[in-house]
């Protein structure tokens, strides 16, 4: 089967010439046809979860139009191939439904790219998806600001650390460093956050518990619910209420009425006092009661002190 190309959508990513400092255009006089089995997917796809009914969607789209928007690739070197070969860059949702509807052939355009840049566009291209969900998200950015700064991901979130603490005003954007300077400028690029929001808003996700987090990751649940179910410090409370947040669909609303619930209950717990506790207190006050010369409540007490006596003697 041949690609089909009812409509043109010429290519494009928002950014790619200010994260590499050039003028080139892509455009479409830029664009070629080619062979899909001379495309090899990249090891470093950022994006993880590809949401089921929304890849079906793609599907039927392409199996329809074919490929509207071309793919970015490569050349490399495949050293079992004799034939040159493309790794892909961009484009791994059309890719994948090319090769599901059995497509030949595939509108691409190649760009001689670093590892570095490679990389770096491919991270822009998902950050621009208008599904990826908040980890998703935040993983990417602190990916690309790590090849940015060609820094582990640990270091650029300790540079974040350091700026809550005073050593960078956020407030005023006097960012003398040099990192931090290309900090300001990929978030310019990306368009959706400050250094401070993201700092504030988004580098918390990634403290979330791992089982929240993989829900979060898989589109299962929302950034909102995920945070306030996050709060549940019992693991097996926390555990239930997402598998009961996800299976059943729940509200915000009703999130925050269980968790609600969960807090009233664990207070009424704390408030009623353990039976050691209360044997305690009634040893503490029988040194001080008046009770002893009382011959009605002696018999009481005997008959009480028999039953004790029995229960804590060895069987």
């Amino acid at each position: 089967m041949s690609s089909k190309r009812r409509i043109h959508q010429p290519y494009q990513i928002k950014g790619v010439d200010a994260l590499f400092g050039e003028t080139e255009e892509i455009t479409p006089a830029n664009e070629q046809v080619l062979p899909i089995s001379k495309i090899v997917p990249s090891t470093r796809q950022p994006r993880r979860y590809f949401a089921t009914e929304a890849m079906e969607t793609l599907i039927e789209s392409v199996r329809q139009y074919g490929i509207l928007q071309p793919l970015l690739v490569r050349p490399i070197t495949v050293p079992e191939k004799s034939e040159e070969q493309y790794e892909l860059v961009a484009g791994e949702r059309r890719y994948r439904a090319a090769l599901a509807v059995g497509l030949e052939e595939v509108p691409v355009v190649i760009k001689g790219l670093t590892d570095k840049e490679a990389g770096q566009v491919a991270l822009l291209e998902n950050l621009q998806r208008e599904d990826l969900n908040p980890l998703e998200e935040t993983e990417g950015i602190l990916q690309l600001l790590s090849i940015k700064l060609e820094k582990p991901p640990e270091e650029v979130r300790a540079l974040f650390h350091q700026a809550s603490h005073g050593e960078t005003d956020f407030a005023d954007n006097v960012i003398r460093n040099q990192e931090w300077q290309q900090i300001i400028e990929i978030f310019q690029i990306v368009g959706r956050f400050t250094p401070e929001s993201f700092r504030s808003n988004r580098l918390p996700l990634l403290n979330l518990p791992e089982e929240i987090r993989t829900a979060l990751g898989q589109g299962k649940i929302e950034y909102t619910k995920a945070r306030v179910i996050a709060r549940i410090k019992d693991e097996n409370l926390r555990l239930e209420l997402l598998k009961e947040s996800i299976d059943s669909a729940l509200s915000l609303a009703q999130i925050k009425e269980r968790i609600a619930k969960l807090s009233t209950n664990e207070s009424t717990a704390d408030a009623v006092p353990s039976l050691k506790t209360r044997m305690e207190e009634i040893l503490r006050k029988s040194k001080k009661a008046k009770i002893w010369d009382d011959p009605k409540k002696q018999k009481q007490i005997e008959k009480l002190l028999g039953q004790l006596e029995t229960l804590f003697s060895p069987e």
